[in-house]
């Protein structure tokens, strides 16, 4: 198996023709259709489905194709990296809007500062998903609040932090006690993200294990949005301390009581593809950002944030969520 045929099949498997893709590689169609030909041979299985209209991936080349993807990612980034003489690349990072405000900017920083020749491609976006797109193979790593033991990723527990109810001020309301019990919270006109998002798992989670009923708030899948809601008066929010980092007036918009007991904690977790499907930038990139994480906590600067030791620092887990002695486990998915 050759890298050019990898190359063949990927382009006529997304132009869903022959001819066209003979023509944007820039060779005659009986050479690059025999080449897929032997490529299906070495296989011995059937890749593209051949019709009048053109020609589509079959069950297998579908599966053949994300790894076939992988494996070009990958040897052009080496290529780079062996011309370049250092590590290069792009590396694509999934933040939840909350976790943006604290990581993002100091993840940056730190990565132009190792790597220069990393680029980062930086997305923010509810934490739902972020997981849809990390098991799209969209992302190479992201931090996630939700690590569903069905998904085969590598996890590390990073930090762990509190929740507080968020009310706007300026009520004739008496004013919220220091802390606040997750029975208190019963009944309070509530605004959160819709049930798909690791918050409102981890809330749906901790209601129910009280028997406090089930929690029916106005749901907003943004946190700009969310925030403007709570300081119009519509309803609170539970929200890390995360939340207030971009509202520079927060004390004077905001109440914040701490949520009291260890069931409502939220983890941040770093989760990345599989250690063999990543390329060596997004290893590099993995350790920048666990370092960034605990330096931000360890300086206080991630406020209301503390080290998790729901497992060892720098202990990889399977989706199962077992400890693992050793580098994350290869995903055959």
């Amino acid at each position: 198996m050759e890298l050019r045929q990898l190359r063949y099949f990927i382009r006529v498997a997304e132009l869903g023709s022959m001819s066209r893709a003979a023509l944007d590689l820039g060779v005659v169609q009986p050479t690059l259709s025999q080449q897929i030909t032997r490529l299906e041979g070495e296989l011995s299985t059937r890749l593209l489905q051949r019709t009048s209209k053109g020609v589509s991936p079959t069950e297998a080349g579908l599966a053949f194709l994300r790894q076939a993807q992988l494996a070009i990612r990958h040897a052009d980034e080496a290529a780079r990296a062996a011309q370049q003489s250092r590590l290069s690349g792009v590396v694509s990072v999934g933040l939840a809007p909350t976790t943006a405000c604290v990581l993002g900017l100091p993840l940056m920083t730190a990565v132009r500062q190792r790597y220069p020749d990393v680029r980062l491609h930086m997305v923010e976006s509810l934490s739902g998903h972020l997981a849809a797109m990390l098991n799209a193979r969209q992302l190479d790593l992201a931090v996630l609040f939700d690590t569903d033991p069905g998904r085969r990723w590598s996890v590390t527990a990073l930090v762990e932090e509190k929740l507080f109810l968020i009310r706007s001020r300026g009520s004739a309301r008496a004013p919220l006690p220091p802390r606040l019990t997750l029975a208190e919270l019963k009944g309070l006109p509530l605004i959160l993200p819709s049930a798909t998002h690791g918050l409102r798992s981890a809330l749906d989670e901790a209601f129910a294990g009280q028997r406090l009923g089930r929690l029916q708030p106005i749901e907003i899948d943004s946190l700009s949005m969310l925030m403007d809601a709570v300081r119009a008066g519509l309803g609170c929010t539970i929200q890390p301390r995360a939340a207030l980092a971009r509202v520079p007036d927060w004390r004077e918009a905001f109440e914040v009581a701490e949520i009291s007991g260890r069931r409502l904690r939220r983890i941040n977790s770093l989760c990345s593809l599989s250690d063999d499907e990543l390329s060596p930038a997004a290893l590099a990139v993995r350790v920048v950002l666990a370092d960034c994480a605990r330096a931000l906590v360890r300086s206080s600067d991630w406020a209301g944030a503390a080290l998790s030791h729901r497992h060892t620092a720098d202990t990889p887990v399977d989706r199962a969520g077992a400890r693992t002695g050793g580098p994350a486990r290869r995903s055959n998915h």
